[in-house]
This record gives C-alpha cells, structure tokens and sequence, in this order.
C-alpha cells in the first residue's frame, strides 16, 4: 500500500491559504504511508509531465488535521516518488485545530 487511505474529497474545514502564504511553511519529510490522499484519480499525463511543477510549489501540501495527514496537493509528486521506490518525501504541512 501506497497511501495510508484514498479519499475522495477533502474532510477538513476550508483553510484559505494562499500559494504565498503555503510557501512561508518549511517543507519536512513525511513517509508516503502516513498520508490519506484527497483525490481519487489522477491525469496520467500530470504524472509523466516532466514540468508538473512547473506552474505551482515544488512542495505538496498537506493539511494535518484529527490526527490524520491529507495530501491536498502533489498526488502526482507522491506517486512519483513512489515509482521511484521512494517511500518519503519533503512536504508544507499546514496544522489545522481541531475544535
């Protein structure tokens, strides 16, 4: 397995954040089976595009929130470095509080 768990669709409350303001979070390692991704199908030719970052952050984003890591954006960069037998990668990670 991959992912922890494929979802379809965000469970969290809506955040806001700007790409600026994702860019002020410091990227960190998070191991690929510990994220529960938030879409369930992917474009096979974002995947292969060799500038699919070319456009957004080098870093995907992840919303942690409940105890649970939702990869919001960079499913083709997680499943990437998953191809490449990878089983981290360096990721923004945004801590919503639980109410």
């Amino acid at each position: 397995m991959i992912f922890k768990s494929v979802r379809d669709g965000r469970p969290y409350p809506e955040h806001g954040l700007t790409l600026k303001q994702w860019s002020e979070i410091p990227p960190r390692p998070l191991r690929l089976d510990q994220l529960i991704t938030t879409k369930r199908e992917l474009a096979l030719d974002k995947l292969l595009a060799e500038d699919s970052t070319f456009y957004g952050d080098l870093f995907p984003h992840v919303v942690q929130w409940h105890g649970g890591l939702y990869l919001e954006d960079g499913l083709h960069r997680a499943l990437r470095a998953a191809l490449q037998q990878r089983n981290q990668i360096h990721a923004r990670v945004l801590v919503l509080p639980t109410e």
